[in-house]
């Protein structure tokens, strides 16, 4: 097109589809093809503003990493040269890399609403809204754009309650009207995530993609089966944590798939009620004649217990996400395996005694 702007080469396919059929079909005079062809360039840029469905086309991939050490804290000074990444087994050039705090995220808050979190509930609704106005920080307009946020609840169905959004009140005021009760759809409520939201521009390589689920991992009333929504959580770059609303001494499926979903896309569950006085002083080290419990259930003491470890733990996600390290890279044509479609990952330390934690593998480009 002489005398137009430059188009890329994917966009031409689109062009070919929006020009009418008579600008190619009848012969028409330049000057007029010019304009109605940048006409439709132009629009292509507007449109590329609108609300696109959430599909991984780039060539790079994202690999957020956390780094600790045997005492579980975080490892933030490395440098590039510590890490090594492989595909398929092969060493990768690693393209990018940062350690910056505070990168931009898009963070779905995916809350249980079933009948199991009723009777902590005041607890996980003040956890839940601790964590929107600590990833979504209102306070801090410097901040505020590199933040962005939605809100699904899930029962027996999946509502996303709040679209996509850079401030926290619409989020907050919602989380405060709700009341739980019914059945899970957890897994709807992940596929909800990944299709049916407004996009941030620049998603999934900056802001990336996480979702923070708060609830115990059952699922009684989806559509959907865990093993689909893991593909699609991975497919789409998406990392997944956990708050688990299980009890001490309590288990459940649920508690398997919720760590499953989370280790296998490079996030972790916190478990803030399997004892949640680990640090009361002379909790079953002192027995009393009543029993071992040195604070006593139903008591002001119970409950600020529970309610300190339920707020550890939305600190320890809420840090973990803020303090990763990114890496990009550009799969080497050799890694690839034709008669594989998931493609292992492994990233590696030159550092003793430190735990490496990041996804487990990705999809290859296309593959949708």
């Amino acid at each position: 097109m002489r005398g137009c702007l430059a188009v890329p080469r994917t966009w031409m396919k689109k062009i070919r589809t929006l020009l009418p059929w008579f600008i190619i079909e009848v012969r028409i005079p330049m000057p007029l093809r010019v304009f109605l062809s940048c006409l439709t360039c132009t629009l292509l840029v507007l449109q590329g503003f609108a609300q696109q469905p959430i599909k991984v086309n780039v060539n790079e991939v994202v690999v957020p990493v956390t780094v600790t050490d045997d005492k579980g804290r975080f490892v933030s000074n490395l440098e590039q040269k510590d890490f090594q990444i492989f595909d398929q087994g092969k060493e990768q050039t690693i393209g990018y890399f940062t350690r910056e705090r505070n990168q931009p995220v898009v963070v779905g808050f995916l809350i249980d609403l079933s009948q199991s979190s009723r009777t902590q509930w005041k607890n996980w609704e003040s956890a839940a809204e601790e964590m929107i106005l600590q990833m979504l920080p209102d306070d801090k307009p410097e901040m505020k754009k590199r933040f962005a946020g939605y809100l699904i609840g899930y029962g027996n169905d999946a509502e996303l309650m709040v679209d996509t959004t850079n401030d926290p009140q619409p989020l907050l005021e919602k989380l405060r009207k709700v009341k739980p009760g019914g059945g899970s759809s957890l897994y709807d409520a992940i596929y909800m995530a990944c299709t049916n939201r407004k996009l941030v521009q620049g998603e999934p390589v900056e802001p990336r993609r996480i979702i923070i689920i708060v609830g115990d991992g059952n699922d009684n009333h989806s559509s959907k089966t865990l093993d689909q929504v893991l593909e699609l959580a991975q497919r789409n770059l998406v990392t997944i944590y956990g708050i688990s609303t299980i009890y001490s001494g309590f288990t459940s499926e649920g508690t398997d798939n919720l760590r499953r979903l989370a280790e296998e896309t490079g996030g972790r569950v916190e478990y803030p009620l399997a004892n949640p006085y680990k640090d009361v002083a002379g909790f079953l080290s002192q027995p009393r004649d009543e029993g071992n419990y040195a604070i006593q259930p139903g008591t002001g003491g119970y409950a600020a217990a529970v309610s300190s470890a339920i707020f550890g733990s939305v600190a320890n996600v809420v840090g973990e996400v803020t303090t990763q390290y990114i890496l990009r890279y550009t799969p080497d044509t050799g890694a690839q395996d034709s008669n594989r479609v998931f493609r292992t990952l492994e990233v590696r330390v030159a550092l003793p005694n430190v735990k490496v934690r990041a996804r487990k593998g990705y999809y290859p480009f296309g593959v949708q």
